[in-house]
């Protein structure tokens, strides 16, 4: 997103985050038992589930919630069967949108997709149409009056991709997804805590939009977000 903007479109995804800590919590037991099915059950030895549960504490899930469900998807209990699917569109102004999707119900799942694309000034694509606008990467934001000169060494020694200064005053660290937790251990080491820690896909350029078109942009990714079977959403629309 444009530096003028980043700061207060993250807040805003934070508040957002903060108004539906019910659906966080069925976002990530979906995410951990992925994980876990993929990856096994110990999170010492499997980077994905420890991002997951890291994701889950921090949403103040229980430890026994977090225990049961990567029981379940290890097989030491029944559960459902979830299928990893992207999906990519473009909405108001031609922005890029890639809706990722954790589902025991392709069918149904797509039509919600489409739907909510279609309704709201978007239009689904193709595989591949729009995923090349994005970078896979770890991605640590810190908010206006962070020490840049401290967090460009301290990241860059431990390994960071990039320090980027936005014009609002918030620093982007970049980094590989494999270097994200090396990273940001050695940022809070330092008492560099970011405001924001994820692995994501980051856009490479952004598109401005303002007014009426902002508007709708949102309502199109608020209505995206808010499907049942939505795990992340991505996009490169820079919103005033």
């Amino acid at each position: 997103m444009a530096g003028h903007s980043k700061w207060a479109n993250i807040q805003h995804r934070k508040g957002r985050q903060d108004e539906k800590r019910g659906k966080i919590w069925t976002r990530v037991i979906r995410e951990i038992m992925v994980a876990a099915r993929q990856g096994g059950g110990d999170i010492k030895d499997n980077p994905r589930l420890r991002l997951a549960v890291d994701k889950a504490k921090a949403a103040n899930m229980p430890a026994d919630t977090i225990k049961r469900n990567i029981d379940k998807a290890t097989g030491n209990l029944d559960g459902v069967s979830y299928e990893e699917i992207r999906y990519e569109g473009y909405g108001i102004g031609g922005a890029a949108i890639m809706v990722d999707t954790m589902t025991d119900n392709k069918v149904r799942t797509v039509a919600e997709i489409r739907h909510a694309f279609s309704k709201y000034g978007g239009n689904m694509g193709t595989d591949g149409s729009v995923s090349f606008q994005f970078k896979h990467c770890g991605l640590m934001l810190f908010g206006p009056g962070t020490p840049e000169d401290k967090l460009m060494e301290v990241a860059l020694d431990a390994g960071a991709e990039d320090v980027i200064a936005g014009e609002d005053g918030s620093i982007e660290v970049l980094t590989a997804p494999a270097d994200y937790e090396a990273v940001k251990a050695a940022l809070e080491a330092a008492g560099l805590v970011p405001e924001l820690a994820e692995v994501t896909m980051r856009a490479e350029n952004t598109i401005e939009l303002s007014g009426e078109d902002a508007e709708r942009m949102q309502k199109l990714l608020d209505v995206l977000e808010d499907l049942d079977d939505t795990q992340e959403v991505y996009h490169n629309a820079s919103m005033s």
